[in-house]
């Protein structure tokens, strides 16, 4: 076996390429790359949940998860906001009130 290594989105691409349209089995490409079967597997079980988008890579996200990511944040903002003015409201009320 190889030792560790990080391999490119493109080359995990080509190894399920020749797994899924080849029938190459998992056994098959173990012993032609020198890689271990369960990191292969591994990599399977990733195309299969997100075909396309598997493999982003450490650190990145996948498109759906980052655009999650960022309107959970706005959503986070836009609540701060309406505690903010919901404060500014009441104290402009209760000014209001002890002017008269």
């Amino acid at each position: 076996m190889r030792t560790y290594g990080e391999e490119s989105r493109e080359f995990k691409f080509q190894i399920m390429e020749l797994h899924y349209k080849d029938n190459v089995s998992v056994k098959m490409l173990s012993e032609k790359f020198g890689i271990h079967h369960n990191t292969i597997y591994g990599w399977r079980n990733e195309y299969e949940k997100y075909g396309e988008e598997a493999f982003v890579g450490s650190g990145r996200q996948r498109p759906a998860d980052a655009e999650l990511r960022k309107l959970k944040k706005e959503n986070e903002y836009l609540r701060m906001q309406v505690e903010l003015l919901k404060k500014v409201a009441a104290y402009q009320a209760k000014k209001e009130s002890e002017k008269e």
